[in-house]
């Protein structure tokens, strides 16, 4: 199983990430100013870190350089607030493998963790299995009773936390959050048209309604 370390100040964005990937399969730690980051990247057993640039004590930037000064393959994902370009261009040539801006959906940052933990070879289970569907997580490829069915980026990441959670009740809220994103309207009703999209495509007995609640994967 692969480990992330999160390195980032604001606890509330700390513990929204740390859920979503705990819940994809990954172990996490999270440091809350840059020295600590540093130093429990570089103490091993971390495959990749999640790099707040605004850090106390180091900023990300001064983190990233001291890591790539000590190691140069372990992938580095920047998160920022900041948006520009000059920062961008800091972040990449000072060695992260991707950067991010804030806010962000954690669909997008699922999807970018897996592709630099493919990169450098240490990513996590490639399927998931429950009863006749298939999930397979790298290829975004789903199958029900050996058939191939396409689902849309939205449609995969949902069924992915459904089937990661099975007998779990997940409500709505939960559901948005962690694959709409950060910020998402609770009043919205995009989860069940979503839940109806799954329903048509992955089989309806699978996805049982919790009244007043929200879903739970049979």
């Amino acid at each position: 199983m692969s480990r992330i370390l999160i390195v980032e100040d604001e606890q509330h964005i700390a513990a929204f990430i740390r859920r979503g990937l705990t819940s994809a399969g990954y172990e996490t730690a999270i440091a809350e100013d840059g020295a600590e980051g540093l130093e429990l990247a570089l103490g091993g057993g971390v495959d990749l870190v999640l790099l707040d640039v605004g850090l106390p004590t180091m900023d990300g930037f001064e983190v990233l350089r001291e890591l790539r000064a000590r190691d140069t393959l372990l992938p580095v994902i920047m998160l920022t607030a900041r948006s520009s370009t000059r920062d961008t261009v800091e972040g990449l040539d000072a060695g992260a493998s991707d950067y991010m801006a804030k806010p962000f959906t954690f669909e997008e940052l699922l999807a970018r963790v897996r592709s630099r933990l493919r990169e450098s070879g240490t990513s996590a289970s490639v399927s998931i299995t429950q009863g006749d569907v298939v999930l397979d997580v790298l290829a975004r490829r789903a199958t029900v009773d050996g058939s191939e069915i396409e689902l849309s980026t939205r449609e995969f990441a949902l069924a992915e936390q459904f089937l990661r959670n099975p007998g779990e009740v997940l409500t709505r809220e939960l559901l948005l959050s962690r694959v709409w994103g950060m910020d998402f309207d609770p009043g919205s009703n995009v989860v069940d048209v979503y839940v109806r999209y799954l329903r048509a495509k992955l089989g309806s007995q699978h996805i049982v309604t919790v009244r007043g609640v929200g879903y739970r994967w049979e």
